[in-house]
């Protein structure tokens, strides 16, 4: 089967293909060798071999051959390519469950450099246009949609444009403008509360150091890196709940604590890497790995990972669950980045638009 990425928003298609096989001495029964072709302007595919029957006996084996080498061999696997997943009723190749340390940073270095070129335009999801705004939007995403907080927070912060003037704002118009977002009281007390703490003590300017920004009211570590990262180029690990599930399926961490996730899976990555690879996981997990049906049939990083099996493996029905632009959708921001755009997503519609 010939599996092609057809545009620069990464949608999979599937073409017409023939598969061929040979017979091996070794392995009982026939080897199928699946090609993947890229067709944009993106570098040449990756090409995975499956033994059905072997890869069932050895899943040692079988992560070996998805991941291109042995996990303590000194090769690189080919440059990251959109992989599709086995056919329905097909064995998946497995990274081996006695992985070694080097071949676990490998293996995760790879997915985060596969996941960058199906996700090159990935950007924070929530709409702002200074430090200020994007503390507000972190603090009121909480048990919400990225989506349902930007299309609340034009009204708020049309009404309240800085930190002073949300600070002496009647909570009960600043509850009915947050309503949309769920919890709107305990948001309200929130946002109004580090308005007052950077007020006070930081004469209205948002820190740019985690110390700081955590002792405002509603600010926690995730909360705050998501500020560093994208208002202050300052790198961090954003937990949130679809990095915790990925990270979990993909082995690099048992971990349920979110501080402990954030140490173990950054002592993967050299930190210059770990904002970027925060938006690459979260986007993967918005779009394609979710939490209750996987779309493993068009996972491109479906060799590299363990859990591969838990979700969808047919190709056609799994093209169905996707969300947000891979699944023809608006993304979740009402004005995304401009490469977004480029790269062919749309725009979310603003609250109460049909």
């Amino acid at each position: 089967m010939v599996v092609r990425r057809d545009s620069a928003v990464g949608e999979q298609a599937t073409d017409g293909g023939k598969e061929a096989s040979e017979p091996t001495k070794r392995a009982a029964g026939a080897a199928k060798r699946t090609t993947v072709r890229k067709t944009s302007a993106t570098p040449s595919g990756t090409a995975a071999r499956k033994a059905p029957g072997a890869a069932k006996k050895t899943p040692g084996a079988a992560g070996k051959a998805a991941a291109g080498k042995a996990p303590g061999g000194t090769g690189r696997a080919p440059a990251a390519a959109a992989v599709k997943a086995a056919p329905a009723g097909a064995a998946a190749p497995k990274p081996p469950r006695n992985e070694s340390r080097t071949a676990l940073v490998r293996r995760a270095r790879r997915i985060n450099r596969e996941l960058a070129e199906v996700y090159p335009y990935a950007h924070p999801e929530l709409d702002f246009e200074n430090s200020f705004q994007l503390l507000v939007a972190t603090v009121l995403s909480a048990q919400t949609t990225d989506l349902r907080v930007n299309q609340t927070t034009p009204a708020l912060f049309a009404k309240y444009p800085t930190p002073e003037d949300l600070a002496a704002a009647d909570p009960e118009e600043v509850e009915q403008i947050l309503r949309p977002c769920g919890f709107f009281r305990a948001k309200t007390r929130s946002v109004i509360g580090l308005s007052k703490g950077l007020v006070e003590e930081f004469g209205g300017e948002v820190p740019d150091r985690l110390d700081d920004l955590v002792k405002l009211p509603g600010v926690g570590r995730k909360t705050a890196f998501v500020v560093l990262g994208n208002a202050f180029g300052r790198p961090g690990i954003t937990v949130d709940t679809h990095f915790q599930r990925l990270v979990r399926r993909w082995r690099w961490t048992d971990e349920t604590d979110p501080d402990k996730i954030e140490a173990a899976v950054g002592a993967l990555f050299p930190k210059r890497d770990w904002t970027d690879l925060s938006h690459h996981v979260i986007w993967h997990g918005r779009r394609i790995c979710h939490a209750r049906r996987p779309a493993c049939g068009a996972c491109p990083i479906a060799p590299l990972c363990p859990a591969y099996g838990e979700g969808e493996t047919d190709p056609d029905k799994a093209a169905k669950l996707l969300k947000y632009e891979k699944g023809g959708l608006p993304g979740q921001r009402l004005n995304p980045p401009q490469a977004y755009l480029d790269a062919g997503g749309r725009p979310a519609p603003p609250l109460g638009a049909g």
